[in-house]
């Protein structure tokens, strides 16, 4: 059998996943509580003035709802939101067509917006600080730039490395806010929420033994939720208890702290070569994945978990890494 991917990262039936299991509302969002407030504030004080909400930067882990939340912003709001995404806008003109198309009021939401080119982030500057954008028109000694206005806006950005972001774009916006994992207990909501949509009948323990395997990550819980909803349909089980889910995740791969095959790979290389230091692309390839995924995706958990550290000549593997190894490969010494 083919393992399941089980990374935060998004693949084909997110898609479908987030259109059946996203909330429409904040009241129906669990999680990031402080997020969530300074947000309500900040749209029902914009909304009081009749004008567009500040820019809002969402930065964190992937999966931790910095999609959901843009859209929620919107429909708070009670306006049309446009999608987009870095690596996508790779010219000033690309950018200057989706602008000049946005509604008073609506939200412009630029996923990965870290990934923007330099030449479409200088244009994108005038355009969140002044509503207008500049554009030449005729070439050579007949060029001239004319200035186009637009309509007020909120532009929502989302990253996964807010280091990554310049300091001029970061500083044009007035909102800020970083998500952070979810505990086990808001994971559990969440899954009993997302069961409930998907006709799912839980036997109690079961959503706790999702949730702590799901690294803090909403995204990895509803995926390991409709594996384990396979799972229940293949043996024919109505009800989903607490065994059946432990023996799904068994065939995912996941034990019970959320560590799956490429966790275990990159601290079993750590490990093999004393601990290390030993370079990002190293890991890469002993894990088969590539060396941006194991900074942005694996690495952060790892750290968190007190299994890695990272020092300017690479990564280090700490004690608990070395138990860990020891007992995967059962060897019992100290």
């Amino acid at each position: 059998m083919q393992p399941f991917d089980q990374s935060p990262v998004p693949v084909s039936d997110d898609v479908e996943l987030d259109q059946t299991l996203r909330p429409r509302r904040f009241k129906d969002f669990v999680g990031q509580e402080r997020v969530v407030a300074n947000l309500e504030v900040s749209i029902r004080a914009a909304k009081e003035r009749q004008e567009a909400l500040d820019h809002v930067l969402f930065s964190g882990l992937p999966g931790l709802g910095k999609t959901t939340l843009a859209h929620l912003v919107a429909a708070e709001l009670g306006v049309g939101v446009k999608a987009t995404s870095g690596p996508v806008l790779d010219r000033a003109g690309d950018l200057a067509g989706v602008l000049t198309n946005l509604k008073h009021g609506e939200v412009l939401f630029v996923d990965e917006i870290h990934r923007l080119g330099p030449k479409v982030e200088e244009y994108l500057y005038s355009a969140m600080e002044d509503f207008c954008i500049d554009i030449v028109i005729d070439q050579g000694p007949n060029a001239r730039s004319v200035r186009l206005p637009l309509e007020p806006f909120t532009l929502v950005g989302a990253t996964t490395r807010e280091g990554l972001l310049t300091r001029p774009l970061r500083e044009r916006f007035g909102i800020l806010e970083k998500l952070d994992r979810y505990p086990p207990g808001d994971l559990e909501l969440i899954l009993a929420r997302s069961a409930k949509i998907l006709g799912l009948d839980l036997a109690p323990g079961t959503t706790g033994e999702i949730a702590r395997r799901s690294r803090g990550t909403p995204r990895v819980a509803n995926r390991f939720l409709r594996r384990v909803r396979d799972v229940s349909q293949i043996a024919g089980e109505k009800r989903v208890y607490p065994a059946l889910t432990i023996e799904a995740m068994e065939m995912l791969g996941v034990d019970e702290r959320g560590l799956q095959a490429t966790d275990r790979k990159i601290l079993e290389t750590l490990v093999r070569n004393g601990g290390g230091p030993v370079g990002l692309k190293t890991l890469g390839i002993a894990a088969g994945e590539e060396p941006d995924t194991i900074e942005e995706v694996y690495e952060p958990f790892l750290m968190q978990e007190g299994f890695l550290q990272r020092t300017p000549r690479g990564r280090v593997a700490t004690e608990a890494a070395f138990e860990l190894v020891r007992k995967i490969s059962g060897d019992s010494r100290p």
